[in-house]
């Protein structure tokens, strides 16, 4: 079996010997690809740096960070540099043979320039900005992912993606995981987060489907509206199923694989 794990960057400051004995234990029976936020990190050391960040919400509800030209260069420093080879480092002490990528390697993910973007600023009013250098993903290259995982490698995919005029563009994670899975046509996409799962009127969803998901849309909170998506778009893809269940704790993935906890989102 072929999963796509997301880990997101809210559980990545120190990352879990859980999570990394886990991915050790699935891949002595599928085959992995991991895909990593780490949205904090980039803030931190931008701020560090001393570069402010600015972020937006889209009428539909989605908080993303406006990446101008010094922001990106610092999102793919810390995404493609830091994180991803700080996560490289962890999974190789328990030998595991992971290749950090990011999207720009290999023209690995291409992605369209948002030339504008709709926000909705803080009296509620929509207005027209410079999209800067934000993307939305349009192709993966499924085939250098294929090669990497017929030789046994783990490939850890970093989000930033090369635009039509060859420049880092700066992607959702979540989403650039669902069409890495729908490219490779994968069995699961897991997305792991800091919650345990989509919660609606305060409980915890253990299953829907999705057409519950369109029903359920409104309800659902800005932290969680990404994810998703996501996992629309990775069924509509072709994906078999979407789990969004908490990365921290005992076993996250394999519990998540079994439906011991998380929401589960299917086609029916």
């Amino acid at each position: 079996m072929l999963i796509v794990v997301k880990v997101g960057g809210s559980i990545l400051e120190e990352v879990p010997l859980e999570l990394v004995s886990d991915i050790k234990n699935v891949l002595s029976d599928h085959q992995l690809v991991l895909v990593h936020g780490g949205g904090k990190g980039v803030t931190e050391i931008a701020s560090k740096l001393g570069k402010e960040q600015e972020f937006v919400f889209s009428p539909t509800g989605f908080r993303s960070r406006y990446t101008d030209k010094e922001t990106m260069e610092i999102f793919t420093m810390v995404m493609a540099g830091r994180i991803n080879k700080k996560l490289v480092s962890a999974l190789q002490k328990l030998k595991i043979p992971v290749v950090g990528l990011s999207g720009l390697d290999g023209f690995l993910v291409r992605a369209k320039r948002k030339k504008r973007l709709v926000i909705v600023d803080e009296r509620g009013r929509k207005r027209v900005i410079d999209g800067g250098y934000t993307g939305k993903v349009s192709q993966i290259n499924a085939s250098l992912l294929q090669l990497l995982l017929e030789n046994g490698y783990v490939p850890l995919v970093s989000p930033v993606a090369v635009s039509e005029e060859f420049e880092p563009l700066n992607v959702d994670a979540d989403r650039t995981a669902a069409y890495i899975a729908g490219a490779l046509k994968a069995d699961k996409l897991v997305l792991l987060t800091d919650v345990e799962g989509l919660t609606l009127d305060d409980k915890l969803v253990p299953k829907l489907s999705v057409s519950e998901v369109e029903k359920a849309l409104p309800k659902i909170g800005g932290g969680m509206i990404t994810k998703v998506y996501a996992a629309q778009e990775a069924l509509n893809q072709g994906v078999g199923e979407v789990v969004i269940c908490s990365g921290v704790g005992e076993n996250p993935i394999s519990s998540g694989l079994k439906h011991k906890n998380g929401t589960v989102i299917s086609r029916e």
